[in-house]
């Protein structure tokens, strides 16, 4: 019984260290693809872990159309750009946790994967001078039971997504802009979560942010198909 006490205090003690406030126990133990309802609502999110490309017309675009989103920058991106992920944070849009180095957790020890949350959150609270949303997202989306489980046990629920624009491949690999447009709108349905992404790679395309060129079309489109983009941090009020 005194082992079970310890071991819960440590649980409790790594939480209150990292996303102060839990997410509602019903969106734990399970990896959240489509938010838990039935009205015509879709969640904006953007990963960060290459360089600032495209985020400055993100931001730009969110803040003209009034529209929220949610960032899962890396610790690595944190450390590297500070001011892009304090820009985010004043801009009001919620930062997740993307881990620090971008690894396939399925490779990874149990004390390996605690170590990448942990950094990641670290560096996020830095570089933005606010509390992360307990919200993780695993790299390449590759979720298992146990890492779940050790999210959930740092304070996190696992968020991925219903949908990617694929912008992220950039021309390099076939993308266009119009074609992100066209598979995120192909993708609505009540709860819809949209993975874009800010940043360019070599091989997507040197600076090149397809996801920042399609984002007013998917954000008019949608709107005009009737739904309406919510903040994440709803789920948390639930």
């Amino acid at each position: 019984m005194n082992r079970l006490r310890t071991a819960a205090a440590a649980v409790l003690a790594t939480v209150a260290l990292l996303a102060t406030a839990p997410p509602p126990a019903a969106l734990l133990g399970t990896e959240i693809r489509r938010l838990p309802t039935d009205e015509r609502v879709l969640a904006l999110t953007f990963n960060a872990a290459w360089n600032e490309t495209g985020l400055d017309a993100v931001l730009n675009v969110l803040r003209d159309r009034g529209v929220p989103a949610a960032f899962f920058p890396t610790g690595d991106f944190a450390d590297r750009h500070p001011g892009a992920v304090r820009a985010i944070a004043a801009a009001g849009h919620g930062l997740g946790n993307h881990s620090y180095s971008h690894p396939h957790f399925s490779e990874l020890t149990a004390d390996r994967a605690r170590s990448e949350v942990r950094r990641a959150d670290t560096a996020i609270r830095r570089a933005a001078g606010t509390e992360p949303l307990p919200f993780f997202r695993f790299p390449y989306s590759e979720t298992t039971p146990q890492g779940i489980t050790t999210v959930n046990e740092l304070g996190y629920a696992d968020l991925e997504f219903t949908a990617d624009t694929n912008g992220y491949l950039g021309p390099g690999h076939g993308m266009t802009a119009d074609r992100a447009v066209e598979r995120a709108l192909a993708a609505l349905t009540p709860g819809a979560v949209l993975q874009l992404h800010v940043g360019a790679t070599d091989e997507g395309g040197p600076d090149t942010c397809l996801d920042a060129e399609a984002l007013p079309r998917i954000i008019d489109g949608a709107l005009a198909r009737g739904y309406r983009i919510i903040d994440l941090r709803t789920l948390l009020d639930r």
